[in-house]
C-alpha cells in the first residue's frame, strides 16, 4: 500500500521525467481512456488489436501510419522503454564477434546488448567540458581521426552508434557524421531518446532530428521527449542498409510477449499528437516559452548553461562551489524537483506542460541557495577521463562478463581485466566495461569519481581471474 500512496502524493514543481508533467500534457485520448472503468483498457493481443511485430491488427496499421507521417520506412512501438528498442536495434545491425563503433557516452543498455549478443564495442573518446564534468558532442573532424585510427589498426567495423542529444541537451550536427559512416557502408543507429520532439517540430532553434539527416535506425523515448507514459518508445527505420525482418526478429527478443495495450495506445497518441492540426503551433509556443525561461534566468544572474535542447535547463552549481548532488536535496526541500543531479550541475526537464511561475521560483531559490549553509568548495576543473582516442577491449564483453572472476580492492586491479559494468545511474554512462583492461590512470580516475559519486561506484571491482 505504501507504493500506491506514494504515487498519488502531491509533490512540488515537477521538473523531472516523464515529460507529460504528471499527466498535465498527456494527450486527451489517454486522459479519457484512464478516466473510464478501471482496467477496461487492460487487454491482451486480441486479433483486432494485434502487437508491434504482427502484420495485421490495429497496432500494425497505427505503426504504418505513424511511419508515413514522420517520413520513415517502418516504425515499431515499444513497451520496454528506449532500452529494449536500442538493444533490438544493435542486434539487427551486428552479429556475434562483429565490432560496432560507438561513443564513450553510450548508454549502458547498449553495452548490456553487447554482453548478450557477444558484440564487440569499439569506443571513441569525446570532447570533455571540464568546468561541469560533462561529455560534449563529436564533430566531423573528430570522427575522421577516429576512422583513420581504426583503419590504421586494421579493425573491421560493421555498424556505428551515435547518442544525440545527450541527457543534458547537447547536440551535434549529425548530417556530416552520418555521411562519414555511410561512405563506409556502415548502418547508423542513433539513440535519440531525449530528442523525440526534434522530429516533429520545425522550430528554428532546434537541432535536426537524426531521421531528417539519414540515420538508418532511430530510437525515441516517448516518455522522455514526448507525451507518452513511462516505458513507451518507438523505433524508426529508413534506407536499405538494415533488414526490417531482422529488426522484427530482434524486437521479439527484447520485448514482452504480453505488451500492455495501454502503453501501446500511449505510443500511438504521443506520436499522433505531433500531427494534429494546431499542435505544431502549441509545440512552438512551448519551445519559445522554454527559451524565454532560460534567457530571463541568465539575465537575472542564474548560471544556466547553454545547450541545444530548450526543454533541458542545466544549472551550473559548480560555478558557486556547490555540488549538484547536495543542491538537489536542497531544491527538493524547497518544492522544486529536478531530474538529474550531477557533481557540477542539476538538469531540470521542462517537459510539455505549462511552467507558470518558474522564472520567479527559480530566481528566488537561486538567491536563497547563494546564502544557504550548504558546503561550498573551490571546484577544480573536473578531471578528464583518461581514455585514448579509440578503445579496443582486451576481451569481448560476453567473455569477460561470464568468465571466472574475483573481487579485488580497486588499487589491486591495475593490469587486470574488468568483469563488470560500472555505470552511475542516471545518467547511465559506463565508467568501465566488461573486457576493458584497468591501468593505473584508470584506477586513479575511478577513485576520484567514487568520491564525487558517493554510493554509486564500488571500492572493489570484479575482475577476470
Amino acid at each position: 500500500m505504501r507504493l500506491t500512496k506514494l504515487l498519488t502524493l502531491r509533490r512540488g514543481k515537477s521538473l523531472y521525467l516523464p515529460a507529460h508533467g504528471r499527466g498535465k500534457a498527456l494527450p486527451m485520448e489517454i486522459k479519457e481512456l484512464l478516466g473510464k472503468k478501471p482496467g477496461v483498457w487492460d487487454l491482451p493481443e486480441l486479433p483486432d488489436i494485434g502487437a508491434p511485430t504482427l502484420p495485421i491488427g490495429a497496432i500494425a496499421e497505427s505503426q504504418d501510419k505513424a511511419a508515413l507521417s514522420i517520413g520513415a520506412k517502418k516504425g515499431w512501438y515499444g513497451v520496454n522503454g528506449a532500452t529494449g528498442l536500442l538493444q533490438a536495434s544493435l542486434f539487427s545491425i551486428a552479429k556475434p564477434n562483429e565490432s560496432v563503433l560507438m561513443p564513450r557516452n553510450v548508454h549502458r543498455s547498449i553495452i548490456q546488448a553487447c554482453i548478450l549478443g557477444d558484440i564487440r564495442p569499439v569506443l571513441f573518446d569525446l570532447p570533455f567540458l571540464e568546468d561541469r564534468g560533462h561529455y560534449s558532442v563529436p564533430d566531423e573532424s573528430l570522427l575522421k581521426n577516429v576512422i583513420e585510427k581504426i583503419e590504421k589498426d586494421n579493425i573491421k567495423i560493421s555498424a556505428a552508434v551515435l547518442t544525440n542529444p545527450t541527457y543534458q541537451g547537447y547536440s551535434s550536427n549529425l548530417k556530416p557524421l552520418i555521411n562519414l559512416f555511410h561512405k563506409k557502408d556502415w548502418p547508423v543507429l542513433v539513440d535519440e531518446a531525449h530528442g523525440a520532439y526534434f522530429s516533429a517540430s520545425q522550430h528554428e532553434s532546434l537541432p535536426q532530428s537524426a531521421l531528417k539527416v539519414g540515420a538508418d535506425l532511430v530510437v525515441h523515448s516517448l516518455h522522455k521527449s514526448s507525451s507518452g507514459l513511462v516505458q513507451t518508445a518507438v523505433l524508426w527505420m529508413q534506407g536499405d542498409l538494415v533488414d526490417p525482418l531482422l529488426v522484427e526478429r530482434s524486437i521479439q527478443l527484447f520485448q514482452t510477449t504480453s505488451p500492455s495495450a495501454l502503453l501501446l495506445a500511449s505510443c500511438e497518441t504521443a506520436i499522433n499528437q505531433w500531427f494534429v492540426p494546431g499542435e505544431q503551433k502549441k509545440l512552438d509556443k512551448i519551445i519559445n516559452n522554454a527559451n524565454n525561461i532560460a534567457f530571463n534566468l541568465r539575465k537575472a544572474g542564474v548560471p544556466i548553461l547553454f545547450n541545444q535542447d530548450p526543454l533541458r535547463l542545466v544549472l551550473h552549481t559548480a560555478s558557486i562551489g556547490i555540488c549538484g548532488l547536495k543542491a538537489d536535496s536542497w531544491f527538493i526541500d524547497k518544492g522544486i524537483i529536478p531530474e538529474l543531479p550531477e557533481q557540477g550541475t542539476i538538469t531540470f526537464c521542462l517537459g510539455f506542460s505549462k511552467q507558470k511561475g518558474l522564472i520567479s521560483s527559480m530566481k528566488k531559490s537561486w538567491k536563497e541557495l547563494l546564502s544557504s549553509k550548504l558546503e561550498k568548495n573551490s571546484f577544480p576543473p573536473f578531471t578528464r577521463p583518461p581514455f585514448p582516442l579509440v578503445t579496443y577491449l582486451e576481451r569481448s564483453c560476453m567473455s569477460a562478463y561470464r568468465a571466472e572472476s574475483e573481487i579485488l580492492p580497486l588499487k589491486e586491479c591495475v593490469g587486470r581485466i574488468s568483469s563488470e559494468l560500472i555505470s552511475p545511474y542516471p545518467p547511465g554512462i559506463p565508467f568501465l566495461l566488461p573486457g576493458e583492461i584497468i591501468d593505473q590512470r584508470r584506477v586513479e580516475w575511478i577513485r576520484q569519481q567514487s568520491i564525487l559519486w558517493p554510493n554509486q561506484i564500488p571500492s572493489k571491482i570484479k575482475v577476470v581471474s
